[in-house]
């Protein structure tokens, strides 16, 4: 799980990290970071994709968003009993009322039997 989550973060950290600092030109002296290496990067994205440049960004941005949903999915999905554990510890009323609701249905069901 710690690869699955590494393999999944340093490609977005590193995104968005060169977009960052591209976008606001803070180059350090690298010609990628520049802006005009960002507009370069997006202008050769564009033209193989047969899109506008100024389109990509927000496709990507929800890419990482819908990817980043499915990563905390399956992470959630392995943890479910650790996290059922954490909210029944945190939240010990909730349990007692879920269990008083099935009481009361079950009485219902009983009461209602011929």
């Amino acid at each position: 799980m710690k690869w699955f989550l590494i393999l999944w973060a340093c490609p977005v950290i590193l995104l968005t990290g060169w977009y960052g600092l591209s976008y606001y030109d803070m180059s350090f002296g690298i010609f990628m970071l520049t802006r005009q290496g960002h507009d370069l990067v997006f202008a050769v994205y564009g033209h193989a994709l047969g899109l506008p440049p100024e389109t990509i960004p927000p496709l990507v941005a929800r890419a990482i968003a819908f990817d980043s949903l499915i990563v905390f999915a399956i992470i959630a999905l392995r943890k479910r009993r650790q996290i059922r554990a954490w909210y029944n510890s945190r939240f010990p009323a909730v349990q007692s009322a879920e269990s008083g609701a099935a009481s009361f249905a079950n009485d219902v069901n009983l009461s209602s039997a011929p």
